[in-house]
């Protein structure tokens, strides 16, 4: 039941983007021109959400749907990794037209052509997985 109500969520999740033009190459390209404001307002809008839901999370010791405390970790601080890191995102997400989530939203609206995005993407994250203890954290 329980993997039941994340697939309800996801697609939810999915539609919401297809709807809101999030997952539009055409948008994504916009952005990264700076011609359209509307990829900034999505993106300024989540992450003003998730500082709000985080905090409230924090202050109001809010537990999960199973009852189970939420800890959120603090991060380790390094200005060098989260420039890099972000560097490399925004370079992928630029060529490829597409960050992770859209990147299925777009496999299931039918633009098959994302699967060698997808099958890429893959492969970059196993290659990080062999080569992570060997990066500078």
């Amino acid at each position: 039941m329980r993997h039941l109500i994340f697939i309800l969520i996801g697609t939810f999740f999915g539609i919401v983007l297809f709807k809101s033009e999030a997952a539009s190459w055409y948008r994504i390209v916009e952005m990264f021109h700076f011609k359209s404001f509307h990829m900034y307002g999505i993106i300024g809008s989540a992450v003003g959400l998730g500082v709000i839901v985080v905090q409230l999370i924090k202050r109001l010791n809010v537990k999960s749907f199973y009852g189970a405390e939420i800890v959120i970790e603090p991060k380790a601080k390094s200005t060098t990794r989260y420039l890099v890191g972000g560097t490399i995102f925004g370079l992928g997400w630029a060529l490829a037209g597409a960050c992770p989530g859209p990147m299925f939203v777009l496999l299931g609206s039918g633009f098959l052509p994302i699967l060698i995005v997808i099958v890429s993407a893959t492969f970059g994250t196993f290659l990080y997985g062999l080569f992570k203890d060997k990066l500078p954290h």
